[in-house]
Protein backbone atom coordinates (compact mmCIF):
# COMPACT_ATOMS: atom_id res chain seq x y z
CA UNK A 1 0.00 0.00 0.00
CA UNK A 2 1.48 3.31 -1.08
CA UNK A 3 1.24 6.09 1.47
CA UNK A 4 0.60 9.56 0.07
CA UNK A 5 2.60 12.66 0.76
CA UNK A 6 1.84 14.66 3.89
CA UNK A 7 0.82 17.68 1.82
CA UNK A 8 -1.75 15.74 -0.23
CA UNK A 9 -4.36 16.87 2.31
CA UNK A 10 -3.88 20.45 1.04
CA UNK A 11 -4.32 19.64 -2.63
CA UNK A 12 -7.97 20.62 -2.97
CA UNK A 13 -7.39 23.79 -0.96
CA UNK A 14 -4.50 24.93 -3.16
CA UNK A 15 -6.11 23.95 -6.46
CA UNK A 16 -6.61 27.63 -7.44
CA UNK A 17 -2.88 28.26 -6.94
CA UNK A 18 -2.02 25.21 -9.04
CA UNK A 19 -4.36 26.40 -11.80
CA UNK A 20 -2.85 29.88 -11.64
CA UNK A 21 0.66 28.48 -12.02
CA UNK A 22 -0.43 26.27 -14.92
CA UNK A 23 -2.02 29.30 -16.61
CA UNK A 24 1.28 31.15 -16.22
CA UNK A 25 3.12 28.20 -17.81
CA UNK A 26 0.64 28.20 -20.69
CA UNK A 27 1.17 31.92 -21.27
CA UNK A 28 4.88 31.15 -21.58
CA UNK A 29 4.19 28.46 -24.17
CA UNK A 30 4.18 25.33 -22.00
CA UNK A 31 0.64 24.10 -22.69
CA UNK A 32 1.16 20.41 -22.02
CA UNK A 33 2.14 20.52 -18.35
CA UNK A 34 -0.63 18.95 -16.27
CA UNK A 35 -1.72 19.61 -12.73
CA UNK A 36 -0.58 16.11 -11.74
CA UNK A 37 2.89 16.71 -13.19
CA UNK A 38 3.17 20.00 -11.33
CA UNK A 39 2.02 18.32 -8.10
CA UNK A 40 4.59 15.53 -8.56
CA UNK A 41 7.32 18.15 -9.02
CA UNK A 42 6.28 19.90 -5.83
CA UNK A 43 6.19 16.68 -3.84
CA UNK A 44 9.45 15.26 -5.15
CA UNK A 45 11.48 18.46 -5.37
CA UNK A 46 10.09 21.40 -3.40
CA UNK A 47 8.60 19.43 -0.53
CA UNK A 48 11.20 16.71 -0.26
CA UNK A 49 11.87 17.90 3.27
CA UNK A 50 8.50 18.62 4.84
CA UNK A 51 7.83 21.10 7.58
CA UNK A 52 6.20 19.67 10.69
CA UNK A 53 3.15 21.92 10.63
CA UNK A 54 3.04 23.75 7.30
CA UNK A 55 0.79 26.76 6.93
CA UNK A 56 -1.50 26.98 3.95
CA UNK A 57 -0.01 30.34 2.91
CA UNK A 58 3.47 28.77 2.79
CA UNK A 59 2.31 25.99 0.51
CA UNK A 60 0.57 28.48 -1.80
CA UNK A 61 3.69 30.66 -1.84
CA UNK A 62 5.86 27.67 -2.80
CA UNK A 63 3.47 26.76 -5.62
CA UNK A 64 3.40 30.28 -7.00
CA UNK A 65 7.18 30.60 -6.79
CA UNK A 66 7.84 27.64 -9.12
CA UNK A 67 9.73 28.74 -12.21
CA UNK A 68 9.38 27.06 -15.59
CA UNK A 69 13.09 26.25 -15.76
CA UNK A 70 12.93 24.48 -12.38
CA UNK A 71 10.06 22.34 -13.55
CA UNK A 72 11.60 21.58 -16.94
CA UNK A 73 14.94 20.57 -15.37
CA UNK A 74 13.07 18.21 -13.05
CA UNK A 75 10.95 16.81 -15.91
CA UNK A 76 14.05 16.20 -18.03
CA UNK A 77 15.81 14.29 -15.27
CA UNK A 78 12.65 12.28 -14.56
CA UNK A 79 12.33 11.41 -18.25
CA UNK A 80 15.93 10.16 -18.38
CA UNK A 81 15.42 8.12 -15.22
CA UNK A 82 12.26 6.52 -16.63
CA UNK A 83 13.72 5.89 -20.08
CA UNK A 84 14.96 2.47 -20.96
CA UNK A 85 18.29 3.78 -22.17
CA UNK A 86 21.68 2.14 -22.12
CA UNK A 87 24.75 4.32 -22.72
CA UNK A 88 26.79 1.20 -23.52
CA UNK A 89 24.55 0.53 -26.53
CA UNK A 90 26.20 2.09 -29.59
CA UNK A 91 22.92 2.27 -31.56
CA UNK A 92 21.10 3.96 -28.67
CA UNK A 93 23.83 6.60 -28.38
CA UNK A 94 23.66 7.31 -32.13
CA UNK A 95 19.87 7.62 -31.90
CA UNK A 96 20.21 10.06 -29.01
CA UNK A 97 22.64 12.25 -30.94
CA UNK A 98 20.37 12.58 -33.98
Amino acid sequence: MEVGHEYDRFRTLVKPALESKLNEFRMLGYEKITEQELWEFLIKKKWKKMKKEPHLYQIVQEILSVQVNEFMNFATVEAFMMADFDLDDEEARKELLK
